[in-house]
């Protein structure tokens, strides 16, 4: 009986072909991370902050708007309220497209 050469580059079996891809997709991933460079915890903090940002800053422009509207046009409805929520969702929209933005690189 034959032993199967260790340096052969067919597989003696099915079950040792799918070993090997997982292991060439794996390796494929750790080049691809060695090529896109310093991805490090302050890259991940940074669009931490860039979501907050995102998220923050349109929620307050809201307010302040809605502030300002309530005080020259008194209504029975709060503008306040409304341009809160308004802001709140634009943030958060603005937050999902930079992410989708960063996922993509």
């Amino acid at each position: 009986m034959k032993l199967p050469d260790p340096l052969d580059p067919k597989p003696p079996n099915a079950d040792s072909t799918a070993f090997e891809q997982q292991v060439r997709q794996k390796s494929t991933r750790k080049i691809q991370a060695r090529q896109e460079g310093d991805r490090s915890i302050w890259a991940g903090l940074g669009l931490f902050g860039m979501v907050g940002w995102s998220v923050m800053i349109p929620t307050l422009l809201g307010i302040a708007l809605g502030v300002w509207i309530d005080k020259r046009f008194p209504s029975p409805y709060s503008w306040t309220l409304m341009l809160l929520f308004v802001g709140v969702v634009l943030g958060c929209w603005n937050a999902w497209y930079w992410i989708q933005r960063e996922q993509q690189k």
